[in-house]
């Protein structure tokens, strides 16, 4: 199918070759390893969900959905932060930029699918 495009934003390559292969044969998956290389992507690609790492390199997830989501073209893509920080104070400063999920690593495919599901329908 893969059709629909989600990108994965995280540094850590592990992380997005996880993801990408849990992933990969229903949708498209785009990569980025930092916050600027995501935001370039989400402009480019119009994906259809992001998961958002909240630690990267020259621009940080935060930073990142708050561009995305301030962005006329790109504002209406959901973001789901991916992150090994749950603490209320991120998922809370996470929803006030815009955010529209959050998911605490580790995770399962299932927390993540049920997750993804809740904003692009399951390509079948």
């Amino acid at each position: 199918m893969g059709n629909k495009k989600i990108l994965i934003a995280d540094d850590e390559p592990n992380v997005c070759s996880l993801v990408s292969s849990m992933l990969g044969k229903d949708y498209t998956v785009l990569k980025a390893s930092n916050g600027e290389e995501a935001i370039n992507v989400a402009r480019s690609q119009k994906p259809h969900l992001i998961l958002m790492d909240i630690m990267m390199p020259k621009v940080d997830g935060y930073t990142a959905c708050s561009t995305i989501k301030t962005d006329q073209s790109t504002k209406m893509i959901p973001i789901i932060m991916i992150t090994g920080v749950g603490h209320e104070l991120n998922k809370k400063l996470a929803n006030e930029i815009g955010a529209d999920g959050y998911v605490t690593k580790p995770f399962t495919l299932q927390d993540l699918l049920d997750t993804i599901g809740q904003f692009v329908r399951y390509p079948k």
